[in-house]
């Protein structure tokens, strides 16, 4: 008997897979804390020249009668120089006046004409009103260095990248189970120490391998789609974003009450160790353990959720006839994304449509500062909007499938991103930032469900992480695009724009996954959706009549298996 068949005995989602998936993508909570907690950690905020050697106590506020926030403003007014823009004063961050050789009168104060300027060479005030403490405070990161912000975050995606290659391998070597508790505890080791990082080089190692750690979604993801039926897949993956949705804004509120960086980095990182505690409750994919040629560990698993699930199993799961797959598949590797035509040219389309997601994202997030909010609010809201992003994707997959739906997402956001650049700051291009916003959330929503569905089993680990690795990589070029602005202003949403346009036409390349069964080996997974015969625009109807769009494993013979 298949798995998928087994499925279908067990019922699609009965209360073993509820609980199982639930548990499961109860990690995507801490993994959205960890993804934006630079956002309040590393903000920028006001800074301006510290000037107290050179004033060295001669201005006398409290004589003034002036409180602290109006003797700031007078302090400022005196040594920092100032420009009016837009009918506000704004200060000079990185320069102060050279007031050697002056003699400050309290009587004089406003009215000193001093011209030359110097650097900060006694360092810098910082504004308090928003952030107690933040990485950008404590290591001094501006002016000549606060570019250096940018590189941690770089430095993240780079160890995403990296996490993506090894944990998809490992999950698909010892086990989706293993692989996922190894991650939560990496996470929790590393987000630990990030709090007591000395310096921008300590911090920025520890974000490297904090984007490294941040595999459990993955893992949660890939086996709550091995256990339930096909119907129900587009339901896990929505649940799984939708508890990153919450994260975002479970964050945003953590922040607005815990205003020190090393604190809420503790916050986010000590409560993983609760994780530990669904050890003896979760367990191992049993299509994984199938797949491995392991029948005993998955039958044992398969009996337990029947006795949940309060149904009957046949009394023999795997009989003789299925026992050309019951010696130990060998394992897959990254070649083999590429090794056959059919899957190569899938992999690459779907390569491409990750890499061009996270691109267009983080492209449509500048448009959110036309929001008008603080980052508390604006982060909050711009978690508040995936949740119907989600929910919309939950409706929409069971009705059109998964080509179109990804389709008129990713065509939907690259449209917004080329719009924003024609309308001005304001309501407008707020408006428009929320639909890029929603429409590049529901592709990515719909592009994981999409990747795990056409890969074959031995490889969908390795593939999910190879394409997350695509997405890291766009995360890193993004900011260099967006310096081809000081060429021309719209170049870099033109550039996300038209992408995600292309990317979401070559979408419809790709097979209909919709109510088909998972491709259970590698030959599978080269025949599937070889008989498309340029059916483009009907993926439902035909993935309904027609069934299964790639060879039955009965059907295929095992010198193909072990080849291709």
């Amino acid at each position: 008997m298949q798995m998928d068949e087994i499925i279908v005995r067990l019922g699609e989602y009965g209360p073993f897979q509820r609980r199982i998936s639930l548990l499961f993508c109860l990690i995507a909570i801490p993994s959205a804390f960890h993804v934006f907690a630079p956002v309040f950690q590393s903000a920028k905020i006001d800074h301006w020249c510290s000037t107290n050697d050179a004033l060295d106590g001669k201005i006398n506020c409290t004589l003034a009668g002036l409180d602290n926030r109006q003797c700031v403003e007078l302090i400022k007014n005196v040594t920092i120089p100032s420009s009016i823009n837009e009918g506000k004063v704004v200060y000079e961050q990185c320069q102060r006046y050279d007031l050697t050789g002056f003699e400050i009168m309290q009587s004089e104060m406003t009215q000193m004409n001093v011209t030359q300027t110097q650097g900060c060479d006694a360092g810098w005030e910082y504004d308090h009103s928003q952030y107690k403490s933040t990485t950008v405070e404590e290591f001094n990161l501006v002016c000549d260095k606060r570019n250096l912000v940018n590189y941690a975050n770089a430095a993240y995606f780079g160890g995403f990248l990296l996490g993506a290659i090894v944990f998809g391998q490992l999950s698909d070597r010892i086990g989706r189970y293993r692989a996922y508790f190894i991650s939560i505890g990496s996470l929790m080791i590393v987000g630990i120490i990030s709090a007591f990082s000395p310096n921008i080089l300590a911090f920025a190692i520890m974000r490297f391998f904090t984007g490294f750690s941040k595999m459990g979604t993955l893992m949660a993801f890939i086996v709550c789609s091995e256990i339930v039926g096909r119907s129900k897949r587009p339901m896990i993956g929505n649940i799984l974003w939708l508890f990153f949705a919450v994260g975002y804004m479970l964050l945003a509120i953590l922040a607005y009450f815990i205003r020190d960086w090393r604190h809420l980095q503790l916050v986010i990182s000590v409560p993983l160790v609760l994780f530990f505690l669904l050890l003896p409750v979760l367990c191992e994919s049993p299509r994984w353990l199938i797949s491995m040629g392991r029948y005993d560990e998955a039958e044992k698993i398969l009996r337990k959720a029947a006795k949940e699930n309060k149904v009957e199993l046949p009394e023999v799961l795997f009989d003789e006839h299925e026992g050309i797959q019951k010696a130990k598949s060998k394992a897959g590797t990254p070649m083999d994304l590429f090794r056959t035509p059919n899957l190569r040219n899938k992999t690459l389309n779907i390569f491409y449509n990750w890499f061009v997601n996270n691109m267009v994202y983080y492209g449509l997030s500048l448009s959110t500062s036309g929001l008008g909010v603080n980052a508390y609010v604006a982060a909050f809201v711009s978690g508040a909007v995936e949740i119907p992003a989600y929910l919309s994707c939950w409706f929409i997959l069971d009705r059109f499938g998964r080509r179109l739906p990804i389709c008129g997402y990713m065509v939907g956001g690259g449209i917004a991103c080329i719009l924003s650049v024609f309308i001005p700051p304001g309501v407008g291009r707020t408006i428009v930032a929320m639909i890029g916003k929603f429409g590049i959330t529901g592709s990515f929503s719909v592009i994981y469900i999409f990747s795990g569905e056409i890969y074959p089993t031995p490889i969908r680990s390795i593939g999910m992480g190879m394409s997350s690795m695509c997405a890291r990589i766009s995360g890193i070029i993004a900011p260099f695009i967006l310096i081809l602005g000081n060429y021309w202003e719209q170049l870099p949403f033109i550039i996300f724009g038209a992408n995600s346009i292309l990317a979401g036409l070559l979408a419809l390349l790709l097979p209909e996954t919709h109510d088909t069964n998972l491709p259970q080996t590698l030959a599978e997974g080269e025949e599937f959706g070889k008989n498309m015969n340029g059916t483009l625009c009907m993926p439902v109807i035909r993935a309904r009549r027609k069934g299964p769009d790639y060879m039955p494993a009965s059907k295929i013979e095992d010198t193909n298996a072990n080849t291709v």
